[in-house]
């Protein structure tokens, strides 16, 4: 069955429009529908939810550097880090192409502020690091770049795709389902079958009134050194802190960020990065299961690939809006 993958392109605006321009034109003779943001160049929070929305939907990543950090959030990150740092949680396969030659770039498609410049730099760093990474000099040469690079991407990584509707219900594709179908459920009676059963299993098990450590290290943007940080609160303070993302289903990784940020910023700290220290948060999250506040279900993503997905229990949406809904006075 013939399947159009679906490309978010992302980077600076009005620096890459003839860059961005090859580059979609180049996705639409794949026969790939490609996706960005230029009908809206100008970046907010709300326009970032949005954002979202439209990776969510996306097979593939593909992330452009030029000269340009772009325009950022009130924490200093810009809304291309935002969406690439998005992508990664999502589980999102990446396409990086940087920039060979920056200092070669004509000044007025650089970043003046050497602020800018010195995060564009770091940013550059962190999109290196753990991944195989593609130059260019002119865009002229995107078009074969990208090319290559997807197809390539696509054939070690498929992804789901989309398909004509009048095509989705071949009985090749009804065959297939019942068998994910058949699959699943059995995949389902297994973990019925050993289940933890909290309440029964364990004895004397620490509340949500008893207080935990946590630590780690900390970035923030403007030095690029990594500090360290610790917190002594509740397990009901830390899961009040979290159990709002919880509702949306997030990846475990993606916890951790926020578990991290939303204890620094009780501090009076935003944060560029975060770490926690890992055993910490294992036992965080084993406290959270066992008393029955969080399912962890370690399931294949939207895209093909695998990870380990929070969501909260009726029990524990109870909790969470017994510990976050407002009281009136008196």
């Amino acid at each position: 069955m013939n399947k159009r993958f679906q490309v978010f392109v992302s980077s600076t605006y009005a620096d890459l429009r003839e860059e961005r321009s090859r580059v979609i034109q180049t996705l639409m003779e794949m026969d790939c529908i490609p996706s960005g943001m230029e009908l809206f160049p100008a970046a907010d929070e709300d326009q970032f939810e949005f954002i979202k929305k439209v990776i969510d939907d996306c097979d593939y990543y593909l992330l452009i550097i030029g000269g340009r950090y772009g325009s950022t959030t009130a924490e200093g990150v810009s809304y291309t880090e935002k969406e690439y740092e998005y992508a990664i949680t999502k589980g999102l396969k990446v396409i990086a192409l940087l920039h060979q030659e920056p200092d070669s770039i004509p000044v007025g498609k650089t970043d003046k502020d050497a602020e800018l410049s010195k995060r564009l730099e770091e940013f550059r760093e962190k999109v290196q690091q753990g991944r195989l990474v593609k130059y260019w000099r002119t865009a002229e040469e995107l078009p074969g770049i990208v090319s290559l690079s997807l197809s390539k991407t696509i054939k070690t990584y498929p992804s789901a795709g989309w398909v004509r509707g009048n095509a989705a219900a071949s009985t090749e594709v009804l065959e297939e389902i019942n068998e994910l179908r058949k699959k699943n459920a059995d995949l389902q009676a297994a973990l019925s079958s050993v289940a933890m059963q909290p309440s029964q299993t364990i004895q004397n098990i620490a509340g949500l009134d008893v207080i935990f450590g946590l630590s780690g290290t900390y970035q923030m943007r403007y030095d690029g050194q990594y500090f360290d940080w610790s917190s002594k609160l509740t397990f009901g303070q830390m899961f009040a802190l979290i159990g709002p993302h919880l509702i949306e289903h997030p990846s475990d990784r993606l916890v951790r960020i926020e578990l991290a940020k939303s204890i620094l910023g009780l501090q009076g700290k935003k944060p560029y990065d975060t770490k926690i220290e890992d055993q910490a948060f294992q036992t965080f999250k084993i406290q959270l299961q066992a008393l029955g506040l969080i399912d962890l279900r370690y399931t294949s993503t939207v895209k093909g690939g695998m990870a380990l997905f929070w969501s909260l229990t009726n029990k524990g949406t109870q909790t969470m809006v017994q510990l976050r809904a407002v009281r009136k006075d008196g």
